[in-house]
């Protein structure tokens, strides 16, 4: 493990090279006395200077500020050291996708001043110990607080470009995107800072969802870290993991051939579009007149049946949707050897690192999570973007809160996931159980909540899992808006996620 001076320095030297945001927010308080290696001092001055002639971090171009260096003349052993460094940086830099600026700003900004006041008391000290107390309380009495050493919870908010900047940024940029109408649905939701719960009745798909938020945000360029808090086994944890990147189960009663639920258009299923991206026309499968939620799952098979030849549509944003069932082939039951293969061919293809950390149930403590991530931090600089705890509900608590009862338990929880998400800038999500008062219900009210309805204070966004047993049947799950800060909706509103979890597919389409 490095030590802590020469770890976050390699990490300000990762931000000063590939960061704009995070540069700029640096550069007027950097000094090169706060660097304590020689080679940062000399890095991070090159680093300062550039922003300071193009306003923006040198990225590719910090290799030809080393070139036009050394052509001026630079010592054997500086040459040497530096390429090693900007060489064991290369790796790092070119995969900050999703680079935490403001996370690490934060830390920058602690380590600088931690820097200046060693610095001062190393002054002192010296006038102490040569006897001259004159002098090491004059330089006692000359310390004035920078504004980061005031507080770094204060802020004048009508003058630091910058910041407002980073607000509007954090809040539009989300780290998982999802296609179509589930991506309109919350979307803008995902984004750094951001703390999202999932509700529904037990059995309901929650973990598979949270999956579905792990995998996609290793698409979209994030480091993730999944903490399995004692719902599965690690081994039923990586046996998921490999069925969802397969779409084939390793259990041979679910290889078989299956109906899998793709969208339609309703006015396709009606004969009701005239227009000419239309698939086919003169085929109705259902009366104009019915209402949607009424097609069982018994009723698309005899529509198959009796029309093997029609097509779903899904050819212009004039769409209605609806549920049709494709025909899926039998498919190999899933190997050890064939989930090794596929797992390593997805590494490969994301890179990005991807951590999974699994409990018993009630032993995982929020302690513990930030234990844990101080640790990565500080051996192997993992930083996550994505975490993901399944699930709140069998968190155990901390410590100091075994002296609170049971419903003070849970908020402290629920707090302190909260303080997570924004101290790590990081985006987190959660699942938790509804009430057993949900369980006949078709869609869940906020009155659902289990143990503390002080849990939606804490999130930014809350989603409840909506299914009836033929919506089940079919492969349909609707997804409701319980509690969305800083955003207008509407709790009726809701999108139809279409899934097929015997392949490991939580979502597979979804439609308005």
């Amino acid at each position: 493990m490095e030590k802590p001076d020469k770890f976050i320095e390699r990490k300000i030297l990762i931000g000063l090279i590939v960061s704009d945001d995070f540069i700029r927010a640096i550069a007027p308080i950097w000094s090169m006395h706060y660097m304590a290696a020689s080679t940062a001092k000399i890095l991070s001055s090159w680093c300062v200077d550039y922003f300071k002639k193009y306003n923006k971090a040198p990225f590719r171009d910090i290799e030809g500020i080393f070139t036009e260096k050394i052509k001026k003349g630079m010592q054997k052993d500086d040459v040497e050291y530096i390429s090693e460094i900007l060489e064991s940086l290369n790796e790092e830099y070119e995969g900050a996708v999703n680079f935490n600026s403001e996370y690490l700003i934060d830390q920058t900004k602690q380590y600088f001043s931690t820097q200046r006041l060693k610095q001062y008391a190393e002054s002192i000290m010296s006038y102490v110990e040569e006897g001259d107390i004159v002098s090491a309380e004059k330089e006692a009495l000359s310390f004035v607080p920078s504004g980061d050493d005031e507080s770094s919870h204060v802020i004048d908010p009508f003058s630091n470009p910058l910041l407002i900047k980073q607000a509007f940024t954090e809040q539009s940029e989300s780290l998982i995107r999802f296609p179509k109408a589930l991506g309109q649905f919350w979307n803008d939701q995902l984004t750094r800072g951001a703390f999202i719960a999932i509700t529904g009745p037990e059995k309901r798909g929650k973990s598979q969802i949270l999956l579905e938020f792990a995998m996609r945000a290793m698409m979209n360029g994030n480091n993730v870290v999944f903490f399995q808090a004692g719902d599965m086994t690690e081994k039923q944890q990586l046996r998921r993991m490999a069925v969802y990147l397969a779409k084939r189960s390793d259990r041979e009663r679910y290889c078989g051939e299956r109906q899998i639920p793709c969208v339609d258009c309703w006015y396709n299923q009606t004969d009701d579009c005239e227009l000419s991206a239309r698939e086919q026309y003169g085929i109705r499968l259902f009366d104009p007149d019915m209402e949607q939620k009424k097609i069982t799952f018994d009723m698309l098979m005899e529509a198959k049946q009796d029309y093997p030849e029609y097509k779903p549509c899904r050819n212009c944003d004039k769409i209605r949707g609806a549920v049709w069932l494709e025909s899926s082939p039998p498919v190999k039951t899933l190997t050890w050897k064939d989930a090794y293969k596929i797992m390593k061919a997805w590494q490969k293809k994301h890179n990005k690192r991807f951590k999974l950390a699994t409990y018993p149930n009630e032993t995982l403590t929020m302690q513990e999570i930030n234990n844990l991530l101080t640790l990565w931090e500080r051996q192997d600089g993992f930083v996550p973007d994505v975490v993901l705890i399944d699930y709140a509900d069998i968190l155990a608590p901390d410590y100091d809160c075994y002296k609170l009862d049971g419903r003070g338990q849970i908020n402290k929880i629920w707090q302190r996931m909260r303080k997570l998400s924004q101290e790590k800038h990081c985006l987190l999500i959660t699942a938790t159980q509804a009430a057993a008062s949900s369980y006949d219900k078709e869609t869940l009210s906020l009155s659902d909540f289990s143990e503390d309805k002080r849990k939606y204070a804490h999130t930014t966004a809350t989603y409840s899992l909506n299914q009836t047993d033929e919506e089940k049947k079919i492969g349909i799950m609707r997804l409701g808006e319980l509690v969305v800060r800083e955003s207008e909706f509407d709790r009726t509103r809701q999108v139809k996620v279409l899934q097929c979890l015997q392949r490991g597919r939580p979502f597979i389409g979804s439609y308005f």
